[in-house]
């Protein structure tokens, strides 16, 4: 046995079905062709004139009647529809701005991070301005430990690119 729920479902499947049909080719030439029909029986004999057009007034009126209803069901599914789209959105709004925060956040920390790096490149060119008479391990030491800070500071520019990329395409997300 079906639970109204089920039932509830079937009924909407139903009128879905029929809402679709009632607006396709075949529905209107299906309506043009009964109209034909009805406003020829009387000139062929078969009903009245009056009989029809009050049975046909009353046919066309439940018609009227069942096809508001079932466009009525089709507009409310829609409302449904767009609003949880309008949550979705929101949801995404949300997002992007917290991401656009954490990638100022991102930003500033590699902005510290490039002033602590030019802190320790001065200190290792006065390092070397002091130290002339080191011997040759050393001085490779301090090499490496430059190279090292270049590399690192390459790494930071590249992030920095990458940053600013990701602030564009958040910039055009923002404005879609």
């Amino acid at each position: 046995m079906k639970t109204s729920h089920e039932n509830i479902e079937l009924l909407e499947k139903l009128a879905d079905g029929i809402t679709s049909w009632i607006g396709s080719i075949p529905s209107l030439i299906i309506h043009t062709l009964l109209f034909l029909t009805s406003f020829l029986l009387p000139v062929f004999g078969v009903v009245d004139f009056d009989k029809m057009l009050l049975v046909l007034t009353t046919v066309l009126s439940l018609e009227a009647i069942y096809l508001s209803i079932l466009i009525q069901m089709s507009v409310n599914k829609s409302n449904e529809k767009i609003e949880d789209i309008q949550e979705d959105i929101e949801d995404i709004q949300e997002d992007i701005e917290e991401i656009s925060e954490d990638i100022e956040e991102i930003s500033e920390d590699l902005e510290e991070i490039s002033e602590d790096i030019e802190d320790i490149q001065e200190d290792i060119e006065e390092i070397n301005e002091d130290e002339d008479e080191e011997d040759h391990n050393e001085r490779a030491k301090k090499a490496i430990l430059k190279s090292n800070v270049n590399s690192n500071k390459n790494e930071i520019k590249f992030l920095k690119d990458k940053i600013a990329e990701l602030q564009n395409k958040i910039d055009e997300l923002k404005k879609d």
